[in-house]
């Protein structure tokens, strides 16, 4: 059985020394960290996990706690943000757990306490709706949280997220550059902060525009196919909009639904732009004009704050804000 001892005397330094370049306790020269680890793989020494975390304090894992619905589309987005995060901290040593909180706030409780009682070494948290005043009182500096695409209710912290009320903003001022001035949005439940960020995009490009807020063009409902059908219908038939933008993409399948079965020619009669950038956008006949905001990119930035908050413990918190890109095809 390998043993550190063995791996010193391989390296040809102390025990101690060995134990420094695994728990990277203290500083050790390049040349000597090299030796020790080129005599870890020549013996195949593998570090006990265990009493790696009993000497550093450090279990080397990390919480991730996202939102997973069945059927929904935005299941895509948050496995490409974790996907970020997974990758730096792979580079940096550390492992992943992750839980679904299946949009609930009490499950979100409860995984919470779960990874506290694991000892994970921080938190990474795309929030569901409600307060999170409870967040002080479960975290604290030796669990640093950091929370992604969504801001959440009742707390100071440190956020990563996309910028959607400039993305929403520059679409539709795409589509008032275009001449359009009946310009209806579909929009998802206000209970999230990207929800209500996208709706006040396009409530601004609307003002800054000269052009009048009509409350007849502005329909919220759930994000799903059948909602974005019978949203766009009403929009559509009541209210003869000439421009349309749908600011979810579940609520945008279902627009483009009612495109095709009505056969309303696109953007001859009807321009739209959709927001989030997924594959059957670009398939739709015309391909669909989307907002682009960033998935991995979002997973990646919100890892490398938390490595930081890691390494050194701070109580000032940042917002980073990630741009959105408008992806110009044929349907405006």
């Amino acid at each position: 059985m390998t043993t550190i001892k063995k791996v010193a005397q391989l390296a040809n330094v102390s025990t101690a020394t060995v134990s420094h370049v695994i728990n990277e306790t203290r500083f050790v020269s390049e040349e000597t960290r090299t030796r020790v680890l080129k005599a870890m793989e020549e013996l195949k020494y593998i570090p006990n996990p265990a009493a790696q975390s009993l000497r550093s304090q450090k279990t080397k894992t990390i919480g991730l706690l996202i939102p997973i619905l069945e059927d929904e589309t935005n299941n895509i987005f948050f496995m490409r943000v974790a996907r970020g995060i997974e990758h730096v901290f792979r580079e940096s040593g550390y492992h992943i757990m992750l839980a679904n909180t299946n949009e609930s706030l009490d499950y979100e409780k409860e995984q919470i306490k779960y990874f506290k009682s694991r000892q994970v070494d921080g938190l990474i948290i795309a929030p569901t709706a409600g307060n999170h005043e409870f967040i002080a009182n479960l975290v604290n500096e030796d669990c640093p949280v950091v929370f992604i695409d969504r801001k959440p209710e009742g707390i100071k912290g440190d956020f990563v997220l996309n910028n959607g009320f400039q993305g929403c903003y520059d679409a539709v001022k795409m589509l008032i550059d275009k001449g359009h001035r009946k310009i209806g949005i579909l929009s998802g439940l206000l209970n999230l902060s990207p929800a209500q960020e996208r709706l006040e995009g396009y409530r601004q490009a609307m003002t800054d525009h000269g052009l009048p807020l009509d409350e007849n063009l502005i329909l919220i409902g759930e994000s799903s196919f059948e909602s974005g059908y019978e949203m766009t219908r009403k929009l559509y038939e009541q209210f003869d909009i000439t421009a349309l933008f749908v600011a979810s993409n579940a609520i945008a399948m279902g627009s483009i639904g009612y495109i095709q079965d009505k056969g309303i020619k696109v953007p001859e009669e009807l321009a739209i732009i959709g927001f989030d950038n997924y594959d059957w956008g670009a398939l739709s006949n015309p391909p669909l004009s989307v907002i682009n905001q960033s998935a991995y990119e979002l997973g990646a930035k919100a890892a490398e704050v938390l490595l930081k908050k890691l390494n050194k413990p701070s109580n000032r918190f940042k917002e980073y804000r990630l741009p959105t890109q408008l992806v110009i095809r044929n349907s405006f």
